[in-house]
């Protein structure tokens, strides 16, 4: 794994995995070896980049021309615009994205006030004196737990999962709160709840692999292998790959 963007001579997949890296962040430490078990054990090389939020506030153009998007735990990232720019980038252009714990409230987010028109609706770990809050604290702290996710049936989670329910880990105090019709109306499908309800995974139809968990997939097992979630990213990648190299010059 390297941090130059340069592009390469192959047509190797390319992931972007976009947040302020930190050793500090058990997530973060995880996925080079999520990443070597993917190339040994499934056969899915991918060329991964990180991209600090900054860096992605400062280019508009940061992640075209990847084949995956995966935007990272560790919010507040120091550049909520840089984050909101690549999730734009990759739901717009049809680029494989996941995002995971921030990356799932920064997607709700971002199609809140890119599709939705509610342009005002803010985060309250960056903006706490917003009068008009789309991701609050929770209730009760998420941060530590692990719960039941139920997936709904014929959903694109549920297809990845190959199950209708299971146990995940949380690192989180937020999560989404108001406007959640506005966004179903607008096309963005909640199809992963816990067991009183709440949402904890969001898709979006049409697209051709955007899934957003709030719960931290990379927390699953020993990190030994990767979760469903992560495996079914970069599978998309690869495939996003291929079809790139296929299009004429």
């Amino acid at each position: 794994m390297t941090n130059n963007a340069a592009q390469p001579a192959s047509r190797t997949a390319r992931l972007a995995l976009v947040g302020d890296r930190s050793p500090d962040v058990v997530s973060h430490t995880r996925i080079p070896r999520f990443l070597d078990s993917l190339a040994e054990r499934d056969r899915l090389v991918l060329d991964a980049y990180w991209i600090h939020s900054e860096d992605a506030a400062a280019d508009a153009e940061a992640v075209r021309g990847f084949d995956a998007v995966w935007v990272v735990p560790g919010s507040p990232y120091r550049s909520e615009a840089g984050v909101l720019s690549a999730i734009r980038t990759a739901r717009e252009r049809g680029i494989p994205f996941l995002g995971t714990c921030g990356g799932f409230q920064h997607a709700l987010l971002e199609y809140a006030r890119g599709v939705c028109g509610l342009t005002q609706v803010a985060h309250a770990e960056n903006d706490p004196d917003a009068e008009d809050f789309l991701i609050e604290p929770l209730a009760c702290s998420l941060a530590g737990h692990e719960a039941t996710v139920h997936v709904e049936s014929g959903s694109l989670a549920q297809s990845v999962l190959g199950a209708e329910r299971s146990v995940e880990r949380y690192s989180c105090h937020y999560g989404p709160s108001r406007h959640l019709d506005t966004l179903r109306a607008h096309g963005l499908r909640f199809s992963g709840h816990d067991e009183g309800g709440q949402v904890r995974i969001a898709e979006l139809p049409g697209h051709p692999f955007f899934l957003a968990t709030l719960f931290q997939p990379e927390l699953s097992g020993d990190g030994s292998r990767p979760h469903p979630f992560v495996r079914a990213l970069a599978r998309a990648a690869v495939e996003h790959a291929a079809r790139a190299a296929r299009q004429p010059a």
